[in-house]
């Protein structure tokens, strides 16, 4: 009876699993162990060292969560060659990098590589006969992830609720000799049953291959495998010599690992990953020639500061070309919520970092795990001199596939960044079989184009590639069947691109992702701390700038340390509000530091311009005039003649009046009319209420704090019972108090119509106590508007508000910065916020007929995982709406709310140091240069959508202007001549004045 097909590969299976695997190591022999716990947390190598160590044996339990042990290691070399270390720390299903993982130090503190569960081995440096002590620091981090099996509430997310009782059992500590041909072996097995597996059953190529594993079984000795190895190698060799097809695929493989710089732990072991990872990566590059990518300056820089050794490895490593720095940016941040300044400075620090210690610039913006992608990003990446991007994250999207795998993405000015979407579906490849058949069959530019970019190597401490993978790629350069594969590096890959694909198709706008929606609003103190930061650091630099410029000291080395604290905090897990409860409350106490520190600066900085004196000043830092002061300047306060806003009582609620608008609050504290005097246009839809808040069941399919699933519309619950509503005395103001509770949670609104006013404004504080919740403020609005507007980064992009399309229908909620707005022709509704991200914005029938544009706020959540006391406590919240208004008015309303005046005490004023003629240009940034040089820089762009043309002045006086990138490198002149401004749509301009000096 004959073998089929069925059968024998069973057949090689099992040959591999129970001949090959336990044949891979030879004359295994146990080290002597002994160990310390650290008491807290983590020490340094010199610390640990002189600690006294306890014997220990394997079998042994280890590691509290979050905890440390340090193991000393001892042994003797055997003296056969190819001896390594083996550990297994007690190794579970889970992924590599969500578990235990360990750092191996020689006698003198210098790292030798890391120890993860497929990384295990340790290279050794002793001749044979020697005897040897290394250090393994091992970290009992727990799977807070459950190897992602559920998504359930854990107390593991933070270190006073982990518990102390042990994790891990450790299960091996030897000292072994590689067989290297076995392992050879393995690695040719494992290749051709994986390539087997893609091919079509009944193929001419799966039968050869089929077959010559059989040959394989056949010539192995199972009684002497390592004697046979040679013999079952040979038959192996004519279908491993097989060329691919002139028409494979061709994938260039990109070392990588994509370290999450906060996650599912804190950054403190963040910073103990990325040492790992990179000693990884060095310890393999002495044994195979490969190119090795990694981002983030933050993580280069933890290196420096923590391991200095390792460092100047890494250094030496990138001088030869195989260590790459990539990205360009300071984190892989979120680009969704940072504002505009910020995401600039996510180059502008990053790309400084990666100059001044490597000498290297990186070309490319690599984010592929962020949630969606805003349409700013292309002008601020070409900006900062970067010329290709590679995102990863659009494969996750739920509804629509992305047309494109390569193609020109083109942002809200015009910019064009030349852009690939790995077609491998995934930025941790191991370069199996199987994802590089993947990569081949979606790859969308059939026929036009053949390259795609695979990155591969086990991230988030992972260890980044092995030599299993190493091994496979050597396999897979020239084999039948396969995609053929190159090691490359990222601009060896675009530059291949670029040449072979020099006209790709277009993407405008941004890149949405269909998932993940609820990042927009998770953990919305961490979102408040950086929206107030971002504020607080204009601020500093402004004024800074002024005092410098009146014989000041500048505060260059405190604004960079505030600045790498808000750009840390904006890497893509902690912003967005998905990390467990240890990095939150780290993040908000560390923005509290960072407006307390802003603070400390303006304050030095404003006794400076301002001097000693008693005249009450207004100060005002934003970028349109407020409250007698103009824009960025100081002026003496002066009484207002504006008549007080009215409040009487009417029909059980309360009427508030001022010369521009009448607003009605009923009985139940809602919003019954928002009407202008000036024409009677009631901004409210009939028979409609705003300032309604409605709560919704919040219970995502997969990933609590990371979605929002549509499902949620379905069951809603409005919010109307009042605890009490009272007018509130205020001198000039018309104020409305009411409160509302719901259990646990009190809910109290402050509704003012200040004197001469053109918006309501509301302020919303939370005392929130929900549970798997969603609380929203709606605004039903009688303007029929076919699409709105939110700001973004630099600008605002326009969506619809229908949902003809599965992109319009998937896209029901999104992301506005300080404002959004609806309109039709002759009328329009801004809707402004101080510390809010996520909207949805829909058209509904109205009573009587025709639509309405429903405007809602997301203010706050409750998801359960991974943080299980996510946005418990209080919440501020504060809204204006603004009818009768255009984009232009939307974008005054969004920095009034997000930049309040001042008021201080001095001697005189204080001119703008810059200005600009016309409302549409706004300057965004000004500061002194990075180069320390003195010259002041300063940062507009175009506001409204429309081309914009003004005249520029400043108070000081200068030798020489120039157009600079975000980097403050000169290039050629666009936007300015002498003193003209000229910018077209959502322009971004940054203007380098050198030796600044003021007048008088």
């Amino acid at each position: 009876m004959h073998d089929t097909s069925v059968l024998i590969e069973a057949r090689v299976r099992r040959f591999i699993k129970e001949r090959l695997l336990p044949n891979v190591y030879l004359d295994r022999v146990p080290l002597t162990l002994a160990s310390w716990d650290v008491p807290g947390e983590p020490v340094p190598f010199a610390d640990a060292v002189g600690q006294v160590f306890e014997p220990f044996v394997v079998g042994m339990r280890w590691g509290r969560p979050w905890g440390t042990t340090w193991l000393r290691v001892t042994g003797t070399v055997p003296e056969a060659p190819g001896a390594e270390l083996l550990f297994d720390l007690g190794f579970n299903a889970a992924e590599p990098g969500f578990q235990a993982e360990g750092t191996v130090y020689r006698l003198d503190g210098t790292i030798v590589k890391a120890v993860e569960p497929r990384n295990a081995h340790v290279p050794l440096d002793a001749a044979p006969g020697e005897s040897f002590e290394l250090y393994l620091e091992a970290a009992a981090n727990p799977d807070v992830a459950d190897g992602f099996r559920d998504f359930l509430p854990t107390p593991l997310g933070e270190l006073e609720t982990a518990g102390t009782d042990p994790l891990y059992t450790f299960a091996c500590a030897d000292i072994a000799v590689r067989d290297i041909v076995v392992w050879e072996l393995l690695q040719d097995a494992r290749v051709l049953v994986q390539l087997m597996a893609e091919l079509p059953t009944g193929s001419p190529r799966r039968a050869e291959i089929l077959r010559a594993l059989e040959r394989m079984v056949d010539a192995a000795d199972p009684d002497d495998v390592s004697g046979s190895a040679a013999d079952a190698r040979a038959e192996l060799v004519g279908v491993l010599s097989s060329p691919a097809s002139a028409s494979a695929h061709r994938v260039h493989a990109v070392g990588h690992a994509h370290i999450d710089s906060a996650w599912l732990w804190p950054v403190r072991e963040t910073q103990r990953k990325i040492a790992r990872t990179f000693s990884n990566v060095l310890s393999l590059q002495r044994e195979t020639d490969f190119v090795f990518a990694a981002s983030s300056a933050q993580q280069y820089a933890w290196l420096k500061r923590y391991q200095p050794e390792l460092f100047s490895r890494v250094r030496e490593a990138v001088a030869s070309g195989r260590f790459v720095p990539t990205g360009g940016m300071w984190v892989e941040s979120d680009t969704n919520l940072p504002g505009g300044e910020a995401l600039a400075r996510q180059f502008v620090r990053g790309k400084r970092f990666f100059i001044e210690e490597f000498g290297v610039e990186p070309l490319d913006v690599w984010l592929p795990d962020s949630f969606g992608y805003s349409a700013a990003l292309p002008q601020i990446a070409r900006a900062a001199g970067s010329r290709w991007m590679l995102t990863q994250k659009m494969s996750w999207n739920e509804t629509n596939t992305m047309p494109h795998h390569t193609f020109f993405w083109e942002g809200i000015d015009g910019s064009r960044i030349f852009t690939h979407f790995p077609p491998v579906d995934t930025y941790s490849a191991q370069l199996t079989a199987a994802e590089l058949a993947r990569a081949e069959r979606q790859y969308a530019e059939k026929g036009m184009a053949n390259t795609s970019l695979v990155p591969f190597g086990y991230g988030d401490g992972g260890g980044g590639p092995n030599r299993e993978m190493l091994a496979a790629a050597t396999r897979l350069r020239d084999l039948e069947g396969s995609p053929t594969v190159t090691l490359s590096s990222p601009a060896e890959f675009f530059t291949a691109a670029e040449a072979e694909y020099p006209n790709p198709p277009v993407w405008s706008g941004e890149m949405y992702l269909e998932f993940h929606r609820g990042t927009y609003t998770s953990q919305a103190r961490t979102k408040r701390g950086n929206r107030r930061s971002e504020h607080a650091l204009r601020e500093a630099e402004l004024w800074a700038t002024a005092a410098a410029l009146r014989g000041g000291t500048y505060p260059y080395d405190e604004l960079d340390g505030i600045w790498e604290t808000v750009l840390l905090q904006q890497f893509h897990d902690i912003l967005p509000g998905t990390s467990i409860g240890w990095v939150h409350r780290e993040a908000e106490r560390r923005y509290a530091e960072v407006l307390a520190a802003t603070e400390r600066i303006i304050a030095t900085a404003l006794e400076k311009v301002v001097g000693q004196g008693e005249t009450a000043l207004i100060v005002n830092a934003g970028p349109y005039a407020q409250d007698g002061a103009s824009a960025m300047g100081i002026a003496a306060a002066e009484r207002r003649e504006a008549k007080p806003a009215t409040v009487v009582r009417r029909d059980g609620g309360f009427e508030l009046s001022n010369e521009h608008l009448t607003v009605y609050i009923d009985g139940e504290g809602l919003l019954g009319s928002l009407i202008v005097r000036a024409t009677g246009r009631d901004a409210i839809a009939p028979g409609e209420k705003g300032n309604l808040l409605q709560l919704h069941r919040d219970t995502p399919t997969q990933w609590d704090a990371w979605d929002i699933d549509e499902h949620y519309r379905r069951h809603v619950i409005d919010l109307t019972d009042v605890v009490s509503i009272e007018h509130s005395a205020h001198p000039t103001a018309a104020v409305v108090c009411v409160v509302r509770g719901r259990g646990a949670t009190r809910i109290t609104q402050t509704l003012t119509l200040a004197a001469d006013a053109q918006a309501l404004d509301i302020e919303t504080t939370v005392d929130w106590h929900e549970r798997q919740k969603l609380l929203k403020l709606t605004f039903p609005l009688d303007v029929h508007a076919d699409h709105s507007s939110s700001e973004i980064q630099f600008g605002h992009v326009r969506r619809p508000t229908h949902a003809n399309t599965s992109w319009d229908m998937a896209r029901f909620e999104t992301v506005a910065h300080r404002w959004v707005h609806v309109g039709e022709s002759g009328f329009g509704v801004a809707i402004a916020n101080d510390a809010t991200y996520g909207h949805d914005i829909t058209r509904a029938p109205r009573a009587g007929g025709g639509t309405m544009t429903n405007v809602r706020l997301s203010l706050v959540r409750a998801a359960m995982y991974p943080d299980p006391d996510a946005d418990q406590g209080e919440h501020t919240f504060r809204v204006s709406i603004r009818p009768d208004s255009s984009i232009a008015d939307a974008v005054h309303e969004g920095y009034r709310l997000n930049l309040p005046t001042r008021t201080l005490v001095g001697a005189d004023g204080f001119a703008p140091l810059v200005s600009v003629s016309s409302d549409a240009v706004v300057v965004e940034a000004v500061k002194l240069a990075e180069d320390r040089s003195g010259d002041v820089i300063v940062r507009l762009y175009e506001a409204h959508g429309g081309r914009a043309s003004a005249k520029l002045s400043t108070s000081f006086e200068f030798d020489r202007v120039c157009e600079t990138d975000l980097l403050e490198r000169e290039v050629d002149a666009v936007a300015l001549d002498g003193d003209d401004l000229t910018l077209r749509p959502f322009q971004l301009v940054t203007l380098r004045f050198a030796a600044p000096r003021l007048v008088g």
